[in-house]
């Protein structure tokens, strides 16, 4: 068993991975802004910890992620405000990463996007592009450190059922992906060494997920 801290444990990826989680016998920590949303949290299997990454120091973060073994960052600001986008999906992002390394928390999971990165190519006048921005920034900060770090870039989202297939690898297009695919990939990539030091950029497929990813 493993103990495993998700930031953002309310989001809809986030629901969907925390009772994958628990079915594998990890013990979970979802951590959420909003203390009403600790029954949906629990109704997983996870426990809810209420706390506000976005205003927390480095030191606040590593005392909170103290004994944990892995780190899932499903968390955003939700766009429309340029600025809190920067505070939570840039900012918080690398503060959490750096309170990773300071609490002894080797695994780093980043739930990122299809396209982050220096090229992503969205136009400044674009309300998408400070979210783009920052997601790149912080997915650029987390390949700098010394984590056993995953990136997870999924294209657009969907509500559809999960398959449990995906496509991936060189020369993936964006396309579209379920969140409870992305949520079976995540679940997958915390425990597997395969992954660490990768970015994987993915849609809905036909592959079975573990063979896609290895």
């Amino acid at each position: 068993m493993s103990r495993i801290t998700i930031i953002g444990g309310h989001g809809k990826v986030a629901l969907l991975l925390e009772p994958l989680l628990v079915a594998q016998g990890h013990d979970v920590a979802a951590v959420i802004r909003n203390p009403e949303h600790t029954g949906d949290v629990e109704g997983t299997g996870a426990r809810a910890v209420v706390a506000h990454v976005e205003t927390m120091s480095a030191q606040d973060l590593a005392a909170l992620f103290a004994e944990q073994d892995a780190i899932v960052w499903s968390a955003g600001a939700g766009g429309g405000d340029p600025a809190r986008t920067v505070a939570v999906d840039r900012d918080a992002a690398i503060r959490s990463m750096d309170a990773a390394a300071a609490a002894g928390v080797r695994r780093y999971v980043m739930v990122s996007y299809f396209g982050a990165g220096p090229d992503h190519g969205v136009p400044e006048d674009n309300p998408f592009h400070a979210y783009a921005e920052a997601k790149s920034q912080a997915d650029a900060h987390l390949a700098t450190t010394d984590l056993d770090w995953t990136i997870l870039r999924p294209s657009a989202l969907t509500s559809d059922a999960g398959t449990g297939r995906i496509e991936t690898g060189d020369g993936v297009t964006p396309g579209r992906v379920s969140r409870a695919n992305v949520a079976a990939v995540a679940a997958a990539v915390v425990g597997s060494a395969d992954t660490y030091g990768r970015t994987i950029p993915f849609n809905d497929g036909d592959t079975p997920i573990e063979g896609a990813l290895s």
